[in-house]
């Protein structure tokens, strides 16, 4: 079904980087790269969603404002369609296509792969990319586990800083497949931790300004060395259960709902 489902126009179709969110004027170097990855669908044949890369347009401009003064450039990645489609994975495939597209207009810059949703299983996935430093995950959609499948793989992040953050009321997909997921992840690569959003769903609206803030703080820290907060300093450092269970606080970074 998935492979009928790209038979045709869909196809031919090509992944797209376009212009860097929030620059000014043409950009050709670059300190660092954020890729937003935005959410996707189980199984489509369709054209990428235009409202769901519109949803990743306000955390890309939020990364590159915060960002301008190390030469953070923000991209939010067009796939060739919505689907992952199984096997295919395409999602990620896209979200690959775009690391290596990043190091080819920018040299050998670390990269941050941030997705949402079906996004962010395409980041986990794509981020053993060599230029890969850091995968940001935001309610990410993961499959619920399967005796007879291969599980969800998590070696590709070893050497990467890796953040989950995840609404627990999210009705869309399961907060627990996500800490599963991190606590993997966490046995082989010490350097994961993960956030929980009290009473958020999936979109995380009522902490919007938190996540993003505690989003910036992730990658600037990684990619530029930056003091990181101690929120996200302490989560990292704890083991298992505390530092993949670590609460998000209303007012993280300082922001106002």
């Amino acid at each position: 079904m998935a492979h009928n489902a790209l038979v045709g126009p869909a196809a031919d179709r090509t992944p797209r980087l376009g212009r860097p969110v929030a620059a000014t004027a043409a950009v050709t170097e670059a300190g660092g790269v954020v890729l937003l990855l935005p959410d996707g669908e189980t199984v489509s044949g369709r054209r990428a969603s235009v409202r769901a890369h519109a949803a990743a347009l306000p955390l890309a401009r939020r990364l590159a404002r915060a960002g301008r003064a190390d030469g953070l450039v923000a991209h939010v990645v067009r796939y060739r369609g919505r689907g992952w489609n199984g096997a295919d994975a395409r999602l990620a495939a896209d979200a690959r296509w775009a690391v290596a597209e990043a190091v080819r207009r920018y040299g050998d810059v670390p990269v941050c792969l941030a997705g949402l949703g079906m996004g962010a299983r395409a980041a986990l996935h794509a981020g053993g990319h060599p230029a890969v430093a850091a995968v940001l995950a935001i309610a990410p959609w993961l499959p619920e586990d399967d005796r007879a499948a291969e599980p969800e793989p998590v070696r590709q992040l070893v050497g990467r800083r890796v953040l989950v953050v995840h609404g627990t009321n999210d009705a869309r997909t399961d907060p627990e497949l996500s800490y599963r997921y991190a606590e993997r992840a966490k046995k082989s690569n010490r350097d994961t931790c993960r956030f929980e959003v009290h009473t958020d769903g999936h979109a995380l609206r009522q902490y919007q300004d938190e996540v993003r803030a505690l989003a910036a703080d992730f990658v600037l820290s990684t990619l530029f060395a930056r003091p990181q907060s101690r929120p996200l300093a302490d989560a990292m450092a704890a083991p298992p259960p505390l530092g993949l269970r670590m609460p998000l606080a209303a007012g993280f970074g300082g922001s106002s709902r």
